[in-house]
């Protein structure tokens, strides 16, 4: 469980104000807000990049907030993918791995082996086995951002963060990025934290969604409990005809429509 209570961070021209949340092992949470408006400086408050002014952050019941970010046991997945050029792709995902504040359970094997093991292990669950022994400059983004979530979930993290993963993928490549991430997180169970700007995005993935605006939280709950109209809104809406779908030449019929992200 990752819980985030009351943190708030002060800079000359910004303020995140004191940011309340918490995610279990069976959320998918989205921070979902414009540009600007704090969700990457929560996520790295989470990771330890920065310290809050005021407010704690726990993971599992340790209180973290001023903890290193090598000693939380955090996957982070930045929007750049910080994934290191000169290094193939079963060495990046391992690079982690061989952090001194990373202490695998060895069960009698040597440290080389558990990591080749491990590293084996997320070549497999991403379907990038073919991809190992390339560079970052001979894969594609869909490709890259496998790489980089591989790196994230190889120390076994006890929380995941990801800052727009799919912000720069194409649209096909998007879905198929998600519909993994869904797939991953319900397997893996680890609390997830998801940054995102785009509606679809967010609906198709979320379990929890927190808005954020100018450094404010302003809701947290499911989507529906989100986004749904007011009940007065509801109760107008109800009393009004359906409205005929639009018809076009090439279009879609309704149940892919529907489906499309599934």
């Amino acid at each position: 469980m990752l819980c985030v209570e009351s943190i708030s961070l002060r800079y000359p021209r910004f303020a995140l104000r004191e940011a309340t949340f918490s995610v279990s092992p069976d959320d998918y949470f989205i921070l979902y807000g414009p540009t600007g408006s704090g969700k990457t400086v929560i996520l790295e408050l989470i990771a330890g990049l920065r310290i809050p002014d005021s407010g704690s952050i726990r993971i599992n019941g340790r209180d973290v907030t001023q903890s290193d970010p090598a000693h939380r046991r955090i996957g982070y997945v930045p929007q750049d993918l910080a994934l290191i050029p000169f290094l193939s792709v079963r060495r990046n995902i391992g690079f982690g791995l061989r952090s001194p504040a990373f202490r695998p359970d060895t069960s009698g094997r040597s440290l080389t082996a558990t990591v080749r093991a491990r590293v084996d292990e997320m070549l497999e669950l991403l379907g990038i086995v073919h991809l190992a022994d390339r560079k970052p400059e001979a894969l594609s983004g869909g490709e890259k951002q496998r790489v980089a979530l591989g790196r994230a979930l190889a120390i076994r993290p006890d929380a995941l963060l990801l800052d727009e993963p799919l912000s720069a993928v194409d649209e096909e490549t998007g879905n198929a990025l998600m519909r993994e991430l869904k797939r991953l997180q319900r397997a893996l169970r680890v609390p997830t934290v998801h940054i995102c700007h785009r509606f679809t995005e967010m609906t198709f993935l979320a379990t929890r969604v927190a808005t954020i605006r100018e450094g404010a939280i302003r809701s947290v709950g499911t989507p529906d409990e989100v986004f749904s109209p007011p009940p007065v809104v509801r109760a107008v809406e109800a009393q009004r005809p359906p409205r005929p779908l639009p018809q076009e030449e090439n279009s879609l019929p309704p149940h892919r429509l529907k489906n499309d992200f599934l």
